[in-house]
């Protein structure tokens, strides 16, 4: 069986390749691991403490790749984790912390916040709505696999 990739989907590929080199560009410029800044910014976004489920799932990491970055992070004094109920934790910012999230994962926050508010509104909304159809039609697909 031989499957042809469209013309369309090598455009994807490409541009979701080249968006993620992006970022990694971008982090490194940062100073920062992709798995760092990707933990830094899911704690930021959910307000300086953030349940480590949702850190996980926001992120997309492997737990082992979350893990390892947040024994990193809290050997270097950026964050904590502390226990939300018998079964859940939430990753806490430290002062340090606070101030270096700012300085990196809020910059990328804000970036991201000015390419949308450069584009009309109903040009995001499509984009958004696009890329949740997207991502719900692979979900489904995935269950076939």
């Amino acid at each position: 069986m031989q499957n042809k990739v469209s013309n369309e989907l090598k455009r994807f590929n490409f541009l979701f390749g080249e968006t993620g080199a992006a970022y990694h560009e971008i982090y490194l410029k940062l100073g920062m691991s992709d798995s760092a800044i990707s933990i830094l910014y899911a704690v930021l976004e959910n307000g300086e403490k953030c349940p480590l489920q949702q850190v996980c799932h926001y992120t997309g990491l492997s737990k082992q790749t979350i893990n390892s970055a947040l024994r990193k992070l809290e050997a270097e004094g950026i964050l904590y984790l502390e226990r939300a109920g018998t079964k859940s934790k939430n990753v806490c910012l430290t002062e340090k912390g606070k101030t270096l999230a700012e300085q990196t994962a809020g910059r990328v926050i804000a970036a991201e916040n000015e390419i949308f508010a450069s584009w009309p509104q109903e040009d995001v909304e499509k984009y958004l709505e696009l890329t949740e159809a997207y991502l719900i039609a692979l979900k489904e697909k995935a269950k076939d696999l």
